[in-house]
Parts: C-alpha cells; sequence; structure tokens
C-alpha cells in the first residue's frame, strides 16, 4: 500500500510540472483536487474492515429489559411481596409496606372519612417512601352505590352519580366528563388505580350487581368500558375490568358462595364482550369474581380456577395482570377452609392477591414458592406483569 501511495504522488508531482511547463497554470486546482481524491479513495480501509453499527433496541425492548433487571435483583421475598394488593390496614401501614415488600394498597371508605385531601396525600405519600418498588394504590370508585372518595365532602361536593344515572342525564359526553374527572381527581391525591369500570351484565333489578352494572345492553356495556378504559388510560390512571367471567344476576359473594348455572354459549354472546372491548382499548388488569360457574369449572369459585384463567389468556388473549377479588370473602373461605386463599389462588394463576389478612397469607405463599409448591418461574412472570403495569402507569421510569 505505501509503494501504490508513492506512486500516485509522483504522478501528481508529474502532472504538476507538466501544466507549468506548458502553461495549464488555471487548470492545476482541478488536477489536485483529482488527484487528491483518488488518493483518499485508494486509501480506504478494506470492506472486510468496515466497522458495523451496533443494532438498535426499540423503545419497548429496552423498558423489557429494565424489568427483567429488576426482577433479577429482587430476592424471593421481594418477589412474593410485589404480588399482594393489601386492603390498608388501620395500624402500621408504612411498616407493613417494607416487612412484606407490598406491591399495593387498597383504600376503602375509611381510609377518607374526615380527612382532608392533605391528609389523605400526606398518608398515601408516607406509604410510597416506604417502598422499594413504587406502589400500586387502588380504590373503587365507580359511582352510584360504590364511592370511597367522593362520599367525603371535603374531596367532592357531592359523590359521583353511577354510571347509567350519568349517561340518563348527559348521554356520552357526560360518561366522558365523568371519567375524566374521576380520574383527576384520583391522581390529585396520589392513587393511581381505579378499580373499575365494571364489565358486569345485569338484567335484574333485584340482583346485587344491578346498580352497579352500567346498561344490559351488550353494545352499550361494551362502548361504556371502551371509554372509561381509554380516557384512563390517557391519563395514566390503571383500570381494573371487574367481575370475570361476568356477575350476571347471582347472589352476593360477600356473605357466601354464588352458583352460576348458565351455558357457556351465553357467556360467549354478552358477558365476555364488555371484557373483551376493555382488553382492546388497552386496559390494565382482569379481576376474577368468586362464582362457580358450572360450564367452567364446577368445583371451585373462578377466582380459584384455573380454567377460568386459561380462558382469559387464551380465548381472550389477555397478557396484563389477573388479580383477586378479595381472598377474605365468605365465598372463599367457606371453601378454602383453613387453608391459605393466596396459596390456591397463586397456583391457578392470578398475579395480584388481594387480601386483609397479609400476616397470614404472605408467609403461606412464601413457603409455597420456597418448597417448590408454586414455581419461582411462575412467580417471575407474575412480577412481571405486575412491575410491567406499573412502568405503563408511570411508577417505573
Amino acid at each position: 500500500m505505501k509503494v501504490f501511495k508513492k506512486i500516485i504522488i509522483s504522478a501528481i508531482t508529474v502532472a504538476l510540472i507538466a501544466s507549468s511547463l506548458y502553461g495549464c497554470a488555471s487548470d492545476n486546482s482541478q488536477i489536485e483536487s483529482t488527484a487528491k481524491q483518488t488518493v483518499l479513495q485508494t486509501t480506504k480501509a478494506p470492506a472486510h474492515e468496515t466497522t458495523v453499527p451496533p443494532t438498535t433496541q426499540s423503545p419497548e425492548e429496552i423498558n423489557n429489559q429494565k424489568l427483567d433487571d429488576i426482577i433479577d435483583k429482587m430476592t424471593v421475598e421481594e418477589k412474593v411481596g410485589q404480588m399482594f394488593y393489601v386492603r390498608c390496614p388501620d395500624i402500621d401501614a408504612v411498616e407493613t409496606v417494607s416487612k412484606y415488600h407490598l406491591g399495593g394498597y387498597i383504600l376503602f371508605g375509611r381510609d377518607f372519612e374526615g380527612k382532608t385531601k392533605d391528609e389523605i396525600t400526606d398518608n398515601i405519600k408516607s406509604y410510597q417512601s416506604a417502598a422499594e418498588i413504587p406502589l400500586l394504590i387502588g380504590v373503587d370508585e365507580e359511582g352510584g352505590t360504590v364511592v370511597r372518595v367522593s362520599s367525603n365532602p371535603n374531596l367532592r361536593d357531592e359523590p359521583f352519580l353511577s354510571p347509567s344515572d350519568t349517561y340518563a342525564l348527559g348521554g356520552w359526553d357526560a360518561i366522558k366528563s365523568d371519567a375524566t374527572e374521576k380520574a383527576d381527581l384520583l391522581l390529585s391525591l396520589g392513587i393511581n388505580v381505579n378499580m373499575a369500570p365494571d364489565c358486569d351484565i345485569t338484567s335484574d333489578p333485584d340482583a346485587f350487581m344491578y346498580y352497579r352494572s352500567f346498561s344490559p345492553n351488550v353494545d352499550y356495556e361494551c362502548k361504556f368500558v371502551k371509554t372509561v378504559v381509554e380516557i384512563s388510560k390517557a391519563k395514566k390512571l390503571g383500570t381494573v375490568l371487574k367481575h370475570f367471567p361476568g356477575y350476571g344476576n347471582n347472589e352476593d359473594t360477600h356473605t357466601g358462595i354464588a352458583y352460576d348455572n348458565r351455558e357457556y354459549s351465553e357467556f360467549e354472546a354478552a358477558d365476555f364482550k364488555p371484557f373483551i372491548s376493555g382488553i382492546d382499548s388497552g386496559a390494565d388488569c382482569i379481576l376474577v369474581s368468586h362464582n362457580i360457574v358450572d360450564c367452567m369449572d364446577s368445583k371451585h369459585p373462578a377466582s380459584l380456577s384455573s380454567n377460568v384463567h386459561n380462558i382469559i389468556r387464551n380465548e381472550l388473549g389477555f397478557n396484563g395482570v389477573i388479580m383477586t377479588d378479595d381472598l377474605a370473602m365468605s365465598a372463599i373461605t367457606e371453601y378454602t377452609g383453613t387453608d391459605s386463599a393466596a396459596v390456591f389462588a397463586a397456583k391457578c394463576g392470578n398475579d395480584i392477591l388481594c387480601c386483609s389478612d397479609i400476616d397470614v397469607q404472605y408467609p403461606a405463599v412464601l413457603q409455597a414458592v420456597q418448597n417448590g409448591e408454586i414455581p419461582e418461574r411462575q412467580i417471575d412472570q407474575s412480577v412481571k406483569r405486575i412491575l410491567k403495569w406499573k412502568q405503563d402507569i408511570g411508577l417505573i421510569e
């Protein structure tokens, strides 16, 4: 290569001398430019030495890697703790967060009653300050009969109306305004999850879920769910579709076991559709009821049924978080007896375990993981879905 360069340079010199002898000085600059380009071209690195730029990752791949890195550094105790979404205790709420590495707190009416906005936000900040991974802070603010936040006049002049009454007064514009105001109010307090919308289709005015259901009309119910989820998602407020597979006209599972004897085709024709609408709109979570649905699993409450969870994953195609209804309800305690309801729930595919007795349920699940009854790989999958939810609503960067 050095010899070749010398030849080229010699050629340039000869050309310049020749141009000077024959009065071609005006073309010198052009000759120099051409010759220099020739030298540059012939001295480039061979093709096999060319540096290939690194492959760039998509934002989704980068976020996914961040979650994997977090999980890799977590202990088994921390992973199990992330799966618990706990009723906020009356005492030692801050200490409980760090003790059990909690995934989140659910707040109820007692957590808001008589308090000012500043008192509530300060309480929530104290819970978050105790958490190594930011908490899901959730509440049931459906409107109508379920108004944990807006029942406090310090937070809103009047409680939110039920979705059906809201629609009756102002149509779809009122539903949009209602969803927007709820999201803004909850987020202003530090609450990042609304346990809504209710996807249940109920036709019997005497049924337990009737006044919480938006409409017995499937198409209206689907549009309602879509509207609420899309507005909440745009605000980065977490959403929970409930109560899968659809409550229907069944009895209250807070007080006992409810049996649903409908045909599977009825669920496909109606009850599943609002959930599908919510999934398509980007809902974060599906909450499973404690009803025993004969056509899906005649032996287990839906929340403790692998069959029901397979329907959510495989038939509805949902990849987000699956959550139990409160495991302290009578419908569950009557079924599990003295055994741990949370272990049952984790084994059948729930990612988040809702409970009021964390001091009992957490040690039981931890032991089940440590002795191999529940594979740690399964726990990792659940934790990743939970962290992905937290990432999507801005709790994890």
